[in-house]
């Protein structure tokens, strides 16, 4: 059975998200780990695997890795690449095999995303997914909890 993957372009995300944006002018780096935390709640709460590919600056990680107990996959691009570039090989190489969305407001991602069998939506989008996810999951629990 194909497992569904969100692919997001994260700086993006970030730049489209105004407190986000705020905290990134101020601390990149917090801004990077409170998208990851929120991409995290979202997997929780959805199921879906998420993976958020950063653009690397000048200052690249390590390729890849997982953000902890999560385990939201993060991406860095090597120098001289591009997130965009990574989200269009992963595209490439698993939208035949597993579910993937694309969330990016870069139309030419997105383009090339649904040309090779992604689905995609916007920043926006994505932001109201996972607020109806978490509100989703707190009203779950909340019946769990009425029912002892």
């Amino acid at each position: 059975m194909p497992r569904e993957f969100l692919l997001v372009d994260a700086h993006n995300l970030i730049f489209a998200t105004p407190d986000l944006a705020t905290l990134h002018r101020r601390n990149p780096l917090a801004a990077r780990e409170q998208l990851v935390r929120l991409l995290e709640h979202y997997q929780d709460a959805s199921g879906v695997r998420a993976v958020a590919v950063f653009d690397g600056g000048t200052q690249t990680k390590t390729n890849a890795g997982l953000s902890g107990p999560a385990g939201v996959q993060v991406f860095y691009p090597r120098a001289g690449q591009t997130a965009d570039a990574i989200i269009e090989r992963l595209v490439a190489k698993y939208a035949a095999t597993h579910r993937l969305t694309v969330a990016t407001n870069d139309n030419l991602i997105r383009t090339a995303a649904a040309a090779a069998g992604a689905s995609t939506m916007d920043s926006e989008t994505l932001l109201d997914e996972i607020r109806r996810a978490e509100s989703d999951l707190a009203a779950s629990l909340e019946k769990l909890r009425r029912k002892k």
